[in-house]
């Protein structure tokens, strides 16, 4: 990205307060500077001089977003962007922050690099989810954490098979199963048991949830293989969810599909390594500076 006018599409948190702050201090610098800063229309908050567009239209109205919030925040920008190939930044306003690799004081900076083509760029593998259910069109959702299968309020086992290339894998009787890319791997698939997988890695993960079987273990299966999930017995209440943030009962017959989705997450990245976030965000071993960096 170079210099020049541009347009900034602004992604915010829910709980708007903190985000509405910065994003009053950004937008008259961004206006200053010759670009154009957007808003959606859903999140109801336009500072003046900023360009409202419905949330849908937001992929093409910009050329990259910033999302003020979390993690929960980026997700929803990727779900906005991606499709277009537009970079995110993200500027952190939570506790954890895995994906939002700025502070909210570094945010002008950060974005003055991005707008001048100084900052780095990283991709994101993200799911492409398709979902079946007989006599209806397939819908189709991207997933940059992960897809998961689950009960819904009942407590209770569902019983489920995997099929991976259209090979039978399993049934799992369990709570339910976490289909994650490497960037959800230390999210609910972490929390689950599952492995943490590196961020560039062309791999998916299939991880049960609380199975009823000891012998079933978390897989790791090549992001260009289909995993097919479907249930194994007649359970109602059973719901999928992608990326927590679009949901849909599950019933017998119904049929969900995930592959790697064609285009990834364009983001910018922060200035800790992966395993600096580990350290930071999970408190990992962490050791002393002479040992960190390689001394004796």
């Amino acid at each position: 990205m170079t210099s020049g006018s541009k347009r900034v599409g602004f992604v915010l948190k829910p709980d708007k307060t903190e985000a509405g702050v910065l994003l009053e201090d950004l937008v008259p610098w961004l206006l200053a500077q010759g670009h154009v800063p957007v808003v959606t229309a859903e999140d109801q908050l336009a500072p003046a001089g900023c360009e409202v567009v419905p949330e849908i239209e937001m992929g093409e109205a910009v050329d990259l977003a910033v999302a003020l919030g979390g993690d929960g925040t980026m997700l929803r920008a990727a779900r906005l962007v991606s499709d277009q190939g537009k970079p995110v930044i993200g500027v952190n306003l939570d506790q954890l922050g895995f994906l939002a690799g700025f502070a909210p004081n570094e945010a002008q900076d950060a974005l003055a690099r991005a707008l001048a083509g100084k900052l780095p760029t990283t991709k994101r593998m993200r799911i492409a989810v398709t979902f079946t259910r007989p006599d209806a069109p397939p819908v189709v959702r991207y997933a940059l954490n992960d897809a998961v299968l689950h009960q819904g309020a009942m407590a209770r086992l569902v019983e489920m098979d995997a099929f991976v290339d259209g090979e039978f894998v399993a049934s799992y009787r369990a709570d339910g199963l976490i289909v994650s890319t490497p960037t959800g791997s230390t999210a609910y698939n972490m929390a689950a048991g599952g492995p943490i997988v590196l961020p560039g890695q062309d791999a998916m993960t299939l991880t049960p949830i609380c199975a009823h079987a000891l012998t079933n273990r978390p897989l790791v299966i090549g992001a260009q293989a289909v995993i097919r999930l479907q249930l194994g017995a007649d359970v109602r209440g059973v719901l999928i969810t992608v990326d927590a943030q679009w949901g849909h009962s599950f019933l017998p017959g119904d049929i969900v599909e995930m592959t790697a989705a064609s285009k990834p997450l364009v983001m910018f990245a922060g200035k800790q390594s992966f395993f600096d976030v580990m350290r930071d965000k999970l408190h990992w071993g962490a050791r002393s500076d002479k040992k960190a960096k390689g001394g004796s």
